[in-house]
């Protein structure tokens, strides 16, 4: 009876009774949207909105990569994301490391909503591409789903690539 107390308190139904337990289903919480968190930070001072950015960004190295990047302070910016694209895609055999081609697009994702240079953009696809026929070449790997992604990220870099920049980019870069 124990162990069906605690999941019961677990499921948030402690004192249903065994038999009322599975008669519904709970209803899935609505989690906070962007709008709520805006609506409270419309309130914050100066002071309070940079506490908040200096606990983000200490919080995790995400964080502080995406600040990096955003405001240009690292020599080169392509050189964290192209690290994790790296370890991602050609990854350490002999220290037992996997490949993930989920989490090499994520650092170029995560490079898009950071800066969001679409030239830079293109050049982290074509490394990808490099590191991920590297890698396969190396090992002398044919997982299909490997190539099928690498095959797919080379399109994604060739149509960003051969994507003129917005008309506003043109015109302040020759004004």
């Amino acid at each position: 009876m124990i162990a069906v107390e605690s999941h019961l308190h677990f499921q948030g139904m402690v004192g249903m009774g065994e038999s009322n337990a599975h008669m519904g289903k709970r209803q899935p919480r609505s989690l906070p949207t962007w709008t709520a968190v805006r609506a409270k930070l419309v309130d914050f001072d100066r002071a309070a909105l940079l506490d908040l950015i200096h606990n983000l960004y200490a919080a995790h190295k995400d964080n502080q990569l995406f600040l990096h990047a955003r405001f240009g302070l690292e020599k080169d910016v392509l050189e964290s994301y192209k690290e994790t694209i790296d370890r991602w895609l050609w990854p350490d055999v002999l220290r037992n490391q996997d490949t993930s081609v989920a989490r090499a697009k994520q650092a170029i994702s995560d490079y898009k909503k950071a800066v969001g240079d679409p030239a830079s953009e293109a050049e982290l696809m074509v490394f990808y591409c490099e590191r991920a026929a590297g890698f396969c070449s190396d090992i002398a790997s044919d997982d299909e789903g490997f190539f099928n992604a690498l095959v797919r990220m080379f399109e994604r870099a060739l149509m960003q690539a051969n994507t003129p920049p917005p008309l506003a980019e043109l015109v302040l870069s020759t004004g």
